[in-house]
């Protein structure tokens, strides 16, 4: 239910806090007070288009906070749930910021959230009834839902769903399968060809790398020859003598001195001149196991070459090309049993579909028998709110071609005609602002029991209407109050006297400018205020008499 309101900078209010209770709020005042700012500023919030015209006097931007408590509003907990928007506690805060520069922001929770996302969660909140737009009641989907949960159809109606759902995606695979057999015949004879010529190169892993090596050596050959030969002939041949010679002379010098600290460094030198040796020996092994292999470097060069061309082709790395043959093989695979998985989706779709008919001949079976009683309560309804001749109708029309719908096997619809022999009318075409509203509160009332929606407004129901009629009227809002949450504008005492919450919408004026502000009132003040709109401005003993008894008969 909606908890508390709070606006600053809006239109004509300054500053406006406001806790609602549950049961029935009503909100009244003089004509002219600005009795739609509340509910306008209540729309803003979740969702509706905003203005820069909503912006108060000398201010930079308007804000509003709505306020709900979802303790029994599973939906709206699931939605903000799935979104991660769900606090720990069972609230929801919306908050709405416009700037004068004409951008709107909005948040959900503390969150940044978009205007829709703000308008999908709003619709599981509250539900106004108006001669404005922001009325669900006017569209197919709120009336399909209101049928459902009149019949106790939820969960044969998701039953429904989940069973289209499932079918479509089964078709639609089978569609993928079936309908593009000359694409998946040019890519199985492609796949073919790439794996037959991946057998045949045989490349094993990292292969390249040792090939790359061998091309390196094989293509340098001459010059690592020459190379290694000038490095043994510089060892071995010297105007003094050889390497090892002059290493060896040198070490006989140092141990013919007989000194401590000169024995290591002879010692170094001498296994310097051993690893000379050995070294001139493995060079000179080297060199005389070494060719230049021209037939040899052109295989090795020829083998890097086709490696780098698939590469190139298949766009991967060397070393990726092991991973690549896998995939192509998997592809392979599945394509050759295209026909088996064909064959299992034609058989799964055909026992989903039975499924899915089974079920919809059941939900229209609940919804047809659901429909007279609905058509008879809110007909009966519609004659104690002063429209005996209207007849309300749910029209229930098959589907398009008999394919399965996420609805079910029938469109449904709302219609109302008025007047005795006028043709009935989708509720949309309805051109009575306070009919509609009349038409809203009569099937609210007897979905009551059912509905999902917490809180409902009725803005301006009781247009048209008075004495009997509107003892009724508010003698319904209240009994729908200890079902659902309603806050109601009104302009009837007969109405207003039907209040738990009673809260007055009072114009102030000073030199400066106008200003709005809505007061919460005691039971004195409920009482003065119905004996005001019983008798205008000036009270008289009679109409505060009139009040104060008409007042204590509704809150019995």
């Amino acid at each position: 239910m909606l908890s508390q309101l709070s606006v600053q900078n809006f239109a004509l209010v300054d500053q406006l806090e406001l806790e609602f209770l549950g049961r029935m709020t009503v909100v009244t005042g003089e004509t002219g007070t600005g009795k739609s700012i509340m509910l306008d500023a209540l729309g803003l919030a979740l969702g509706d288009r905003s203005e820069t015209g909503y912006i108060g006097n000398h201010a930079e931007k308007a804000e509003i906070h709505a306020g709900f408590d979802l303790s029994d509003n599973q939906n709206a907990i699931n939605w903000l749930t799935e979104r991660e928007l769900a606090t720990n506690q069972p609230e929801c805060i919306l908050r709405r910021v416009i700037g004068k520069d004409g951008r709107s922001r909005g948040y959900i929770n503390g969150a940044p959230s978009t205007v829709n996302d703000m308008k999908v969660l709003g619709e599981m909140l509250i539900d106004i009834h108006s001669q404005h737009e922001h009325q669900s009641l006017l569209r197919r989907d709120t009336q399909r839902r209101l049928l459902d949960e009149f019949a106790g159809a939820i969960e044969t109606a998701n039953s429904v769903a989940g069973l289209f759902h499932e079918y479509k995606r089964t078709t639609t695979r089978l569609y993928e399968l079936t309908d593009s057999n000359e694409a998946q015949t040019a890519r199985l004879q492609l796949l073919s060809y790439q794996a037959e010529e991946l057998k045949q190169l045989k490349i094993e892993p990292r292969e390249h790398e040792s090939l790359e090596v061998e091309q390196k050596k094989l293509a340098n050959a001459e010059s690592i020859l020459i190379h290694c030969n000038d490095a043994i002939e510089m060892c071995l041949t010297n105007d003094q003598g050889s390497v090892i010679e002059l290493l060896s002379k040198t070490v006989q010098q140092l141990e013919s001195i007989d000194i401590k600290d000169i024995h290591p460094i002879a010692e170094m030198l001498g296994s310097a001149r051993i690893q000379v040796e050995e070294a001139i020996h493995d060079l000179e092994s080297y060199t005389s196991d070494f060719e230049i292999d021209p037939v040899r470097l052109g295989e090795v060069e020829d083998r890097l070459t086709t490696i780098y061309d698939l590469c190139r082709k298949h766009r991967v790395e060397p070393n990726e090309i092991q991973q690549l043959e896998q995939q192509i093989n998997a592809e392979l695979e599945s394509l050759n049993n295209i026909d088996n998985d064909i064959a299992e989706l034609e058989h799964a779709a055909a026992k989903i579909e039975e499924a899915y008919s089974k079920e919809a001949r059941k939900l229209s079976s609940i919804r047809k028998q659901a429909a007279d009683k609905l058509r008879a309560k809110v007909s009966k309804q519609l004659a104690d709110l002063g429209m005996p001749g209207a007849t309300f109708l749910v029209e229930l029309t098959s589907s398009d071609n008999c394919q399965p719908s996420v609805r079910g096997a029938e469109e449904i619809e709302f219609l109302i005609s008025t007047n005795p022999g006028q043709e009935p009318r989708a509720l949309n075409k309805i051109a009575s602002g306070g009919e509609l509203s009349r038409i809203s509160l009569a099937i609210q009332v007897v979905t009551a029991d059912t509905s999902q929606v917490p809180t409902l407004i009725f803005d301006e129901v009781d247009v048209g209407i008075g004495g009997a009629v509107a003892e009724v009227v508010g003698s319904l809002l209240r009994k729908l109050g200890h079902k659902a949450q309603i806050i109601c504008v009104t302009h009837l005492p007969q109405v207003a006297a039907q209040g738990h919450q009673h809260l007055r919408v009072v114009k102030l004026s000073d030199k400066q400018q106008n200003r709005t502000e809505i007061e919460q009132l005691n039971t004195t003040e409920k009482v003065e205020e119905i004996a005001r709109m019983l008798g205008g401005i000036e009270m008289t003993d009679q109409s505060m008499a009139h009040a104060e008894e008409m007042f204590n008969t509704a809150q019995i």
